[in-house]
């Protein structure tokens, strides 16, 4: 290797692709003013944007779009990782060390350190041994709240506090959705914000107790709404409607076309 090839390297790294994108963060921060001024927290929003960008890609099957999306999660990452070290919190070497040790307590049979065990008993040791605290410290703040009301339900429903069967909990969203009923006539935003914050948390248990997952329940929801719409705007412009322009009313009717259209079994395959 020439001299000039080593000055080009971080000290004590050696130049792996992943370095590479350290070193391009680190070239950004140094020559870049916005770049430069950037923290942890101000790029959080970011950090999520991209993951969700990445999990759109993987839903949507599209490998080209998820390897551009891939790369601006590892930017948004490396960022973070960067700034660490600038900081002195912490190092690359202590982030992948950290992965590491993590991976090896929990997969012991693959590193000849014991026999597999069940990922929550290794999970559930791992808890005894941290400093106590209560049921919900370990339910990290940064998550999107759909998944962090889910993290909380499954928290405490570990130690009993939790309804029987799914029955208990479907009568609870009725009972929220009572209450932002009474809230909409009383007009007070606040205590509006409050009720339906509590109808999404309980539609989170219901979903939870019947064993699926909310943000991929609200993740299809999307797409088939999406797709909807979309196949709605085909038929107005088929019918001569203006989108914009159309009263509600006109708007339902190819609504419910569309879902009839959807709905209607394939020739061939008979009627489902």
């Amino acid at each position: 290797m020439s001299g000039s090839q080593a000055e080009t390297r971080p000290a004590g790294h050696d130049g792996s692709v992943l370095d590479r994108a350290l070193a391009l963060v680190a070239f950004l921060r140094a020559h870049c003013p916005w770049d430069a001024a950037q923290t942890p927290a101000s790029l959080t929003r970011y950090l999520l944007e991209e993951a969700h960008e990445v999990a759109g890609a993987i839903a949507d099957g599209d490998p080209a779009a998820l390897r551009g999306e891939l790369g601006d999660l590892l930017l948004n990452v490396a960022f973070q990782v960067v700034i660490g070290e600038e900081t002195g919190a912490f190092s690359r070497e202590d982030v992948v060390a950290g992965l590491e040790q993590k991976m090896r307590r929990r997969h012991p049979h693959l590193y000849g350190l014991g026999e597999a065990e069940p990922w929550e008993a290794i999970k559930a040791r791992e808890r005894a041994g941290a400093p106590a605290g209560g049921i919900l410290d370990e339910v990290p703040h940064g998550l999107d709240p759909l998944l962090r009301a889910f993290r909380i339900q499954d928290r405490v429903a570990r130690v009993g506090f939790d309804w029987p069967d799914p029955r208990g909990a479907w009568e609870k969203v009725r009972e929220e959705t009572e209450e932002i009923g009474r809230e909409l006539a009383e007009a007070d935003p606040d205590r509006l914000e409050d009720e339906v914050g509590d109808l999404f948390f309980a539609a989170v248990n219901l979903a939870r107790l019947s064993h699926v997952h909310p943000s991929t329940a609200l993740a299809r929801a999307n797409a088939k709404f999406s797709r909807r719409f979309r196949a709605l705007e085909a038929l107005a412009a088929e019918r001569g409607v203006v989108v914009g322009e159309a009263t509600l009313e006109e708007l339902d009717v190819l609504w419910d076309e569309v879902k009839r259209i959807e709905r209607a079994p394939v020739p061939g395959e008979g009627a489902s």
